[in-house]
């Protein structure tokens, strides 16, 4: 088996399991090594999949149960909507979670037969918003703060203040803010516990420590 048919083999493995499996048990199903399998585990996690160790009886490698959600059936009205409003939210550029935001739309146009997704993108068309406000917040500076938010990972910030200062530090993001004309995120920082809010079109750096 290639490894690329391997890695989706594994994958949906994983995906349809309700324990989870030791690495000697995944090498002895697909027929390689346990360290191949440690490899092909590292290469799903980088491909954003959160396969997760568990500990105790039943434990092993597992998929987090939040990743997956049963079948939704869309109309091709609801997947439009759906597409033009991550499209606009995509424009303005308020939004951090792009990529998610992205997977999440190519999903519901993949679940849509050729006939739907031809109605849907007829309607998308159609929907225009005017006046979208578009802060210089750069790619990846979104996409370390939207995996920094979603796995609570400790980040270092470089910020612009109100002023036009210059300020850093090491910190938590708490919570997001998406306002008419911009986004704020809600900080902690790690060594005092100060609670403060950051522009996010005003990060110039942005790095997991």
């Amino acid at each position: 088996m290639r490894r690329k048919s391997r890695l989706f083999a594994l994958a949906e493995y994983l995906r349809g399991r309700r324990t989870g499996v030791t690495a000697e048990q995944l090498a002895e199903r697909f027929g390689v090594t346990v360290r191949t399998i440690y490899r092909d585990l590292d290469a799903l996690r980088d491909a954003s999949l959160p396969v997760q160790a568990e500990r105790g009886p039943g434990g092993g490698y597992a998929l987090d149960r939040s990743y997956t959600l049963p079948p939704v059936n869309f109309t091709p009205r609801e997947a439009a909507l759906l597409v033009v409003l991550g499209r606009f939210a995509t424009e303005t550029r308020l939004l951090p979670f792009i990529d998610t935001l992205e997977a999440a739309l190519s999903k519901v146009r993949g679940a849509l037969t050729a006939g739907q997704q031809r109605e849907t993108l007829a309607h998308a068309d159609k929907i225009v918003f005017a006046a979208v406000p578009a802060l210089p917040a750069l790619p990846a500076i979104r996409r370390i703060v939207e995996e920094a938010w979603f796995e609570q990972k400790a980040v270092h910030l470089v910020y612009r203040r109100g002023d036009g200062s210059s300020n850093a530090r090491t910190v938590h993001i708490v919570r997001v803010l998406m306002e008419r004309t911009m986004t704020v995120i809600e900080v902690r920082d790690i060594e005092s516990g100060e609670v403060r809010g950051v522009r996010l079109d005003r990060i110039d750096v942005a790095r997991f420590v």
